[in-house]
């Protein structure tokens, strides 16, 4: 499987990424083993699994960069964000 995840910090930066082992890579955002995270504790808020590995990267492009892709994740995840202390409009 792969995860295309969404992580966030308690001063409400977000960070979307991929990988094949989410636990790992959570794991690493927080050990600082990322320059992008690095000198922050980060929570998963949310994540998405696939099978197929161009399925993964072709989500995390477009959250990346297409803001339409973008906004929608936002209004789908709203309260998950909100409950672990994000403030959309940060996003």
């Amino acid at each position: 499987m792969y995860y295309v995840y969404v992580i966030c910090s308690s001063d409400g930066q977000m960070y979307v990424g991929f990988t094949a082992d989410l636990k790992k890579r959570i794991g690493q955002h927080n050990a600082g083993e990322n320059t992008s995270t690095k000198g922050k504790r980060w929570t998963l808020a949310y994540y998405e699994a696939y099978v197929s590995k161009k399925d993964a990267l072709r989500r995390e492009r477009a959250l990346k960069q297409r803001g339409q892709a973008k906004r929608f994740l936002k209004e789908r995840i709203s309260d998950s964000m909100a409950s672990v202390g994000v403030e959309l409009s940060a996003w």
